[in-house]
């Protein structure tokens, strides 16, 4: 049976479904994210930290944030505060018009980057939940943008307005390949990296400006 799921593919969550439907016990853990897995919730702080001035986030397989970088500010900048109350959900607030929606310069682009990914997933593994959701998020989309001159070919940054200026960010996402434990499978590191010198100083201007800024 671990063999069957394993030509499948499957994720760690359906496998142990699978075993139960042919009334095996479960072979993965289901952690909390408390204390049995705090060594890799350490390890993601770390790395979150080592990101900076960078923004970062960990996140659930359905966008719940988990972790976030001191940079994450950059990202919830100008959003409703009933968005960012827990658990904030890191997809939505990409997009959602009440978010960064109104800050994304290619909305169009970025959201289909977002939702085809989605999309995929759920084509893969399928969940309601996570239907439910694409669904909600093209919903805050433009209709019919293709592509524009900064689509990279290789990547679709992300073009986020600020205070301070446009930033061009790429991004990157990190799990835990080895994980044996449903809760950790299921996280996703997503690091922001700039596509240019102009967003690279940005930030770190950011940075620099904050660190100044008593506490309180």
């Amino acid at each position: 049976m671990r063999l069957l799921a394993e030509s499948l593919a499957l994720r760690l969550r359906e496998r142990n479904a699978l075993l139960l439907t042919a009334g095996y016990a479960p072979a993965y853990e289901e952690s909390p994210r408390g204390a049995s897995i705090e060594p890799a919730m350490t390890a993601l702080r770390s790395i979150l930290t080592g990101r900076l001035p960078y923004p970062a986030v960990v996140a659930g397989p359905c966008g719940e944030l988990v972790l976030a970088d001191a940079a994450f500010g950059v990202l919830t900048e100008g959003a409703a505060a009933y968005l960012l109350e827990p658990p904030v959900n890191v997809l939505r607030l990409a997009l959602h018009p009440e978010g960064m929606g109104p800050r994304v310069a290619n909305l169009g682009a970025w959201g289909r980057h977002i939702t085809e990914s989605l999309r995929a997933r759920a084509a893969a593994h399928p969940d309601a939940g996570l239907d439910a959701l694409v669904a909600e998020l093209a919903g805050y989309l433009p209709a019919g943008a293709p592509p524009g001159p900064d689509h990279l070919g290789f990547a679709v940054p992300l073009r986020l307005r600020t205070a301070g200026g446009e930033l061009r960010l790429l991004t990157t996402l990190t799990s835990f390949a080895t994980a044996v434990d449903v809760t950790l499978a299921e996280l996703r590191l997503e690091a922001f990296l700039p596509a240019d010198p102009e967003t690279a100083e940005l930030l770190r201007r950011r940075a620099a400006a904050r660190d100044a800024t008593p506490p309180g």
